[in-house]
């Protein structure tokens, strides 16, 4: 059983040596653990503290791509080195290290494919009654969306099976904290939760600058994943507000026409039409949407079987290995850089 822990990094050159250092090297049920730094285009010396730090692999883009696209790439590059089970964390450190084995252990049951780390944020004092009230109110969302029972969406403390990770595929470019739990729910992939404690904040969030940001592209993510999965309940539902809406100006002109006053009320007339119009016009979208659904579903089954032919191929990944293997390895430690 080999165990990846990946970070994605963005100018962590101050806190990445403490996170790794505060990873365990032995796990039970688990023979090797090692880590997967990716540094998405890091302008200062990340790529070092990964070195000094004592990770296993590095994986670095020349450019910076966003939380997700460095995330999506950590999962693919995990996968390729063998990983069975693959933990997602960050670089600030805002999650101990030692919560790890509690995180995993449903999946090393066999009772869950993708583990979230429940962080209660309606409890954490560092957040603001603000902040809280968007957290509960966003997981919430999330959980109506996606059909699970997940308390808190937004945590990156995650852990996922090889078979999850295989099959997940992220699309947007902020964020894969959402993305992914709604795809779990669509894709039945069986997913829990545990409560996870949380390290003191060492520097503000940088994946948004604003919490109005943050809400609307949060906000523009959910609507976009939802309609990638329920084509036909989105166009349906916003065609049949319009087509209700025509019908109920349409009424209000047949009211206005037999009571011999119609010649005032054209315009409602006008109206009701180009809303039934608009409304029959989305449902027929939403229909179309639909079968090109079915048709991405069936693009995403040949992916996961590509995927997994890749692995058993043993395509390397294009990482850079920072320690090397020692003779005690296969019991879960990690070299010196």
């Amino acid at each position: 059983m080999k165990l990846i822990i990946q970070i994605p990094c963005y100018n962590e050159e101050e806190t990445l040596e403490g996170t790794l250092a505060a990873l365990p090297t032995r796990i039970p049920g688990v023979d090797v653990v090692e880590t997967l730094i990716i540094d998405d285009g890091s302008e200062d010396g990340t790529a070092d503290a990964a070195r000094r730090g004592g990770a296993t692999y590095l994986l670095r883009f020349p450019v910076h791509l966003g939380l997700a696209r460095a995330f999506s790439a950590g999962l693919d590059t995990a996968l390729k080195l063998g990983a069975d089970v693959i933990v997602n964390t960050d670089a600030d450190n805002q999650y101990p290290g030692a919560a790890i084995p509690a995180l995993i252990a449903p999946i090393l049951r066999g009772d869950v494919e993708m583990v979230i780390g429940d962080r209660a944020p309606h409890q954490l004092a560092h957040f603001g009654p603000v902040k809280r009230a968007l957290q509960w109110v966003g997981s919430w969302v999330v959980r109506q969306l996606s059909g699970t029972s997940v308390p808190d969406a937004a945590s990156g403390f995650r852990a996922f099976s090889r078979r999850a990770a295989l099959k997940l595929n992220v699309f947007t470019r902020f964020t894969y904290t959402l993305e992914t739990i709604i795809q779990a729910g669509k894709k039945h992939i069986a997913i829990g939760h545990v409560p996870v404690p949380t390290n003191p904040d060492t520097r503000p969030s940088r994946l948004f600058q604003s919490v109005a940001m943050y809400l609307r592209r949060s906000g523009s993510t959910l609507v976009r994943i939802y309609s990638l999965y329920e084509p036909l309940r989105v166009f349906w539902g916003l065609g049949a507000i319009a087509i209700l809406a025509g019908l109920g100006i349409g009424f209000r002109f047949v009211v206005s026409y037999l009571g011999g006053g119609s010649a005032g009320h054209v315009q409602s007339l006008i109206l009701a039409a180009v809303l039934l119009i608009i409304g029959f016009q989305t449902m027929l979208i939403g229909l179309v949407a639909d079968l090109i659904g079915g048709n991405r579903s069936l693009l995403e089954d040949t992916l996961f079987r590509v995927r997994e032919l890749e692995l058993r191929l043993g395509e390397g990944p294009d990482v850079v290995r920072l320690a090397a293997p020692e003779p005690g390895r296969a019991e879960g430690r990690r070299s010196p850089a």
